[in-house]
């Protein structure tokens, strides 16, 4: 769904089960499980059995239910802008720019078993 709107796949983890898109550019995607994965730069994203948000072509807004972590805390990311071969993430004032060839692949969560090998 998001290619349609020049954003790579693997913006979105592995196990999308359905999504609705609105007429708006309003959607919602489905997950089987939430999932925590470690994506470009080492950083860990938290996406929710629901994600959702509102999209144009470049432009990923109003976003719920992606979270990132710095240090030791969860932060929602709000936004998500293509530019050239950048993808800009907005979390409140900050930002972080990472090549679209980063997330070519959908990402893949982990079972429950390696995330709690991970975790010990």
């Amino acid at each position: 769904m998001l290619e349609k709107f020049n954003f790579p796949k693997g913006i979105l983890p592995e196990g999308v089960e359905s999504y609705l898109l609105r007429k708006d550019g309003s959607f919602d995607v489905y997950l089987g499980k939430n999932c925590d994965l470690k994506v470009a730069g080492n950083y860990f994203l938290r996406y929710s059995r629901k994600v959702s948000g509102k999209v144009e072509t470049g432009s990923l807004k109003s976003l719920s239910g992606v979270r990132v972590k710095i240090v030791f805390l969860w932060f929602g990311i709000g936004q998500v802008l293509r530019s050239g071969d950048e993808l800009r993430f907005h979390v409140g004032p900050f930002s972080a720019s990472f090549p679209v060839s980063s997330f070519d692949e959908c990402p893949r969560c982990p079972s429950l078993f390696s995330s709690l090998v991970q975790s010990l």
